[in-house]
């Protein structure tokens, strides 16, 4: 399974990309095959994307998502029955 971020390089938003690729492959590091950086061309991008899906949208979901709403969001789509550990409290 393959998860993309499209980030505008020119807002500068490459590294809270990475942070949070580094977050998804460290917890889905069995269930993910990639996490891929992809600079988009538009301004004011961020998108995070399960194949074709829209995990989050910076201008959908109202800014950007913290790591534990996104691992959950992942792992709802490819292993429900993931134990998340403290993302999973509230």
């Amino acid at each position: 399974m393959r998860v993309a971020i499209h980030y505008c390089p020119k807002c500068g938003w490459l590294l809270r990309s990475a942070w949070l690729a580094q977050e998804l492959l460290t917890t889905f590091s069995e269930e993910l095959s990639e996490v891929a950086l992809c600079p988009s061309p538009t301004a004011g991008t961020f998108g995070i994307y399960l194949g074709e899906q829209a995990l989050w949208l910076r201008q959908r979901d109202g800014g950007f998502p913290q790591p534990k709403e996104l691992k959950q969001r992942l792992r709802d789509l490819i292993a429900p029955n993931k134990d998340l550990g403290h993302s999973d409290r509230p």
